[in-house]
């Protein structure tokens, strides 16, 4: 009944299907992990690395890019596909008998919005393939942990759907204020132990953990023919990346925002996030307040920090009942369970602009911002 009431008080908002990031193309194997992961949310899946054989690579071979740039090696897609089947039967002898090795990954800079670079990384075609096929397995598991509000990297959740659900909360939800923040080189700070550790709350299989350390631990080749040895960090533009981060902070940001700050809020509060940007809105300024000042802790204890903001950041008004300040004492930091900061405190002034249906401007674009709170006001 409830989904029934859903679609018609909110027609433009579509339901997302029981088994998410799933289609009718994929393998049979590939459903029933899935399936398997939705029922049992704290089963750990062992013999993933197995799953990886001349069907499963065949499959995401048809689905890389033919005019990708070439990695390390020069082999291009069309050098690959010319004698596909004795390449995936030696790529499969190798996974087997445990001779495969990642190699090592080209860093290009390629230009940001802001007239500046950013480092790009692109692994050998190979190695795509075999990122592709343990991303799929990864995504099948985690597609049905992930909270509805975790946009990006996703299937079916792009950067449109996430500023349609934050708009329809900020315009019918009773929040009155919101923190938007942004990771400070994300993909260039993660760490691995921990990525690992999270990893093993849902994958048992040693060998399977092994592919994903070799492509963390892999070197990198810079622009100028030096080699990294990285000690954090997940290249952008790595096939398994995406899902890694999204995992990465799945654990260190989503999970705590809904098992513990929501928890201990005295108000509603609400979070939407797309890749490392994410915006979160609550109800009373005190709890806004508290979450801010414990943010820079949380994210500290899995080597993340907010971003450094741009002077002028600016913000949308939504209008919103309820803005009121709570019965009884504000809110600490240590609700949240962390210590406060210390550092800037809160902007205290309200962002007043029309009332109109965009969340703020620089929520999900290039720029990056410190994290700063908004009061949600009516125009």
């Amino acid at each position: 009944m409830g989904k029934d009431l859903t679609e018609v008080r909110s027609p433009q908002r579509k339901l997302m299907p029981d088994i998410a990031g799933l289609d009718y193309r994929e393998s049979t194997s590939l459903r029933g992990i899935a399936t398997r992961a939705r029922a049992c949310r704290h089963h750990r899946f062992r013999n993933l690395y197995r799953e990886i054989n001349a069907d499963l690579l065949r499959q995401c071979f048809r689905e890389l890019n033919p005019k990708a740039a070439k990695g390390v090696g020069d082999v291009t897609y069309q050098d690959y596909a010319h004698d596909l089947e004795v390449r995936l039967t030696d790529l499969v002898a190798r996974l087997k008998h445990k001779r495969y090795r990642a190699r090592l990954v080209r860093r290009v800079m390629i230009p940001k919005g802001n007239g500046k670079e950013r480092p790009l990384g692109i692994p050998a075609l190979e190695d795509k393939l075999v990122q592709r096929a343990a991303a799929k397995l990864l995504g099948a598991i985690y597609e049905q942990d992930f909270i509805q509000s975790s946009y990006g990297y996703r299937p079916q959740r792009s950067a449109k759907a996430a500023i349609e659900d934050l708009t329809f909360n900020l315009q019918y939800g009773s929040y009155g204020y919101l923190v938007e923040a942004d990771i400070q080189g994300f993909f260039d700070h993660l760490d691995h132990d921990w990525l690992i550790d999270m990893l093993k709350q849902r994958v048992d299989d040693k060998a399977f953990l092994g592919l994903i350390r070799k492509w963390l631990k892999a070197g990198i080749l810079d622009i100028d023919g030096q080699i990294i040895h990285p000690e954090m960090g997940s290249p952008q533009g790595g096939i398994i990346s995406p899902v890694l981060a999204n995992i990465y902070l799945h654990y260190a940001l989503d999970l705590w925002f809904e098992k513990v700050v929501k928890r201990r809020c005295r108000g509603r509060a609400f979070i939407c996030r797309y890749a490392d940007d994410f915006v979160c809105a609550f109800q009373y300024r005190a709890d806004a307040t508290a979450f801010y000042r414990v943010l820079p802790s949380r994210l500290a204890k899995f080597n993340l920090a907010i971003a450094r903001t741009k002077r002028g950041s600016a913000a949308s008004a939504f209008s919103s009942p309820a803005t009121r300040k709570p019965p009884g004492s504000p809110s600490s930091a240590s609700n949240f369970g962390g210590a406060g900061t210390g550092g800037a405190s809160p902007k205290s002034s309200a962002a007043r602009r029309r009332r109109n249906s965009r969340p703020p401007s620089s929520a999900y674009g290039t720029g990056s911002s410190k994290a700063v709170i908004y009061r949600v006001t009516s125009s």
